[in-house]
């Protein structure tokens, strides 16, 4: 293992940070408070000042625009009918927050306990709820468990449809209980979803926290420029090589005190496996020298494994209907006023939160549902009758797979294989979730707007029926994690301690959904806010500042 010398041209910052996503932005806005340090970002892509960027309703088109996203495939397997998965990551400033579907969505307490039971001090719930909370402007509800005055606006739908409104009484018939606040004192329950647009527009984690700390001028952000190695002097990380282009010249940025990878679950564990660090059989491959032989990196790859349910809807115009022709233009017509409109929506408006066995003590299912529906096969096309979705996933996958770099080159992209339904539980819990969503779509109060089941269709009854269905349908639901998982020395697959450290290695952390060791049971944003936040104050050495809340929510 040979020291890197850094050229004497190099920039030169205290602390250099990869990947502007949603904890990155988090991190490089505390870090940057200190008017006695320098920051520099490094983004991959493109600023965010495409104007669909902002528009809500604009992640239809532009979450398949290669200029703005990673355009990341998995391994196709039996399991997902043969087929190669989409599983988009954000390639601009805000990552993947500038293009996702908008929910905040933090978990259960029992997810962060878990992390802490498992030898991760200082992530149990109590530990981690002060950094939700100052991360958010909640506005509107409860007091409890909220943050007023952080970055990122919370806010509710304004755009009430019968359709949804009727499900949302069908589920509470059926049993499940209406829930205001699945981020309050407990997930069980349906309701609507909250959402991270303020005045009909989206707040990205760059608008909230990156783009107004740029004011500062010990804060750099650097656009359109890719990490190809991270530079060690023995096994302290001392910066970053970069390219603007493939095969161009590398730029050297130097770091006095940290190199930070926020790069996300698949470019994170990508990046540090060319930079010689990660399992030997896969630097080995590469021909890479180690710098540090680490198991971990790459594997524990975890997704939410989505499947939706569509129906034919009458009686009432679907949002469907709506996207197109003169009502779209009435629909734009509204937003620009600042009036209720499609365009100010997520792609999903009502949550559900339950069980798939009534045994358990808290929801192993999330569902979503829309007055809205796609064509087969794709996530950005409306169908062209009226339509409605009920979509589940399983909270906590059991089934894990592994990122592994293909070439040493960054613009290759590298294996990914989430392996999905590889464990006999998630196909379990699955089928329960199509289930509850038919049930759901058939309540006697959504039976005035219910015309019939479009797919899987009511010949589809069995078990096994469902679960080939799944198989041939199913999507990611872009919420992957745990590549560079948290966990103590102790443990062979940790990849990071509990301070964001790399075992074995100094001056170099990781701090992004990468770390998580298990999914959280909700989408990832919420929690990558959370990540950022505390890891900033890991790096500035206040652990404990805010300190821990005495009253978790389930």
């Amino acid at each position: 293992m040979q020291a890197t010398k850094l050229p004497a041209n190099a920039d030169t910052f205290d602390y250099v940070i990869i990947g502007a996503g949603a904890a990155g932005c988090v991190l490089a806005a505390r870090l940057s408070e200190d008017p006695s340090v320098s920051v520099c970002v490094l983004e991959a892509g493109p600023s965010d000042r495409h104007p669909m960027i902002h528009v809500p309703a604009g992640f239809i088109k532009m979450i398949f625009n290669e200029n703005y996203t990673w355009q990341f495939r998995t391994e196709p397997t039996e399991n997902t009918g043969g087929r190669a998965i989409a599983t988009l990551q954000g390639r601009v400033v805000g990552g993947s927050s500038s293009l996702n579907g908008l929910v905040y969505n933090r978990g259960q307490a029992a997810d962060y306990d878990a992390w802490a039971q498992a030898g991760n001090s200082g992530w149990s719930y109590a530990d981690v709820l002060p950094y939700f909370m100052r991360s958010e402007r909640r506005i509107g509800g409860e007091d409890e468990f909220r943050g007023r005055d952080g970055g990122a606006p919370i806010s509710n739908i304004d755009w009430k449809h019968p359709i949804c409104e009727a499900f949302i009484r069908g589920a509470v018939g059926t049993g499940i209980p209406r829930n205001e606040d699945y981020n309050g004192r407990t997930q069980e329950g349906v309701g609507y979803f909250q959402r991270i647009i303020h005045r009909g527009r989206r707040v990205s984690s760059a608008r909230a926290f990156l783009i107004p700390a740029l004011k500062r001028k010990n804060l750099t952000l650097r656009t359109n420029i890719r990490a190809s190695r991270i530079l060690f002097e023995g096994r302290r990380a001392v910066g970053v090589a970069a390219l603007r282009q493939q095969g161009g010249p590398e730029n050297m940025f130097h770091a006095r005190r940290e190199v930070i990878v926020c790069a996300g679950p698949i470019n994170t564990p990508r990046l540090l496996q060319i930079s010689g660090v990660g399992p030997q059989e896969v630097l080995a491959d590469l021909g890479i020298a180690p710098v540090h032989i680490l198991p971990g990196v790459g594997r524990n790859l975890r997704d939410h494994f989505s499947v939706r349910v569509v129906a034919r809807a009458k009686n009432t115009l679907t949002i469907n209907e709506r996207a197109k022709g003169l009502r779209l233009a009435g629909e734009i017509a509204r937003w620009l006023v600042g009036k209720p409109s499609i365009l100010a929506l997520s792609p999903s408006l009502v949550h559900v939160f339950w069980k798939s066995d009534a045994a358990l003590e808290q929801p192993d299912l999330q569902g979503v549902f829309t007055p809205a529906s796609y064509k087969q096969g794709f996530v950005s096309l409306l169908d062209d009758f009226p339509g409605m979705t009920c979509g589940f996933w399983q909270h906590r996958p059991a089934s894990t797979g592994f990122v592994r770099a293909r070439s040493t080159d960054p613009f290759v992209d590298p294996i990914i294989q989430p392996n999905y339904l590889s464990a006999d539980d998630d196909k379990r819990v699955l089928i329960a979730g199509i289930r509850l969503a038919r049930k759901l779509l058939t309540t006697p109060e959504l039976a005035p707007y219910f015309d019939h089941e479009v797919s899987p269709g009511p010949d589809v009854t069995t078990d096994e029926a469902l679960l080939e269905y799944a198989r041939q349908i199913g999507t990611s639901s872009w919420h992957l994690i745990g590549t560079a998982k948290m966990g103590p020395a102790g443990d062979s697959g940790a990849v990071v301690n509990s301070d964001l450290f790399v075992h074995g290695l100094q001056s170099l952390r990781v701090i992004d959904s990468s770390i998580m060791p298990t999914s959280p049971s909700a989408n990832t944003y919420a929690a990558s806010l959370m990540i950022g936040e505390k890891g900033a104050d890991l790096v500035r050495g206040r652990t404990g500042v805010l300190g821990s809340a005495t009253s978790p929510a389930a």
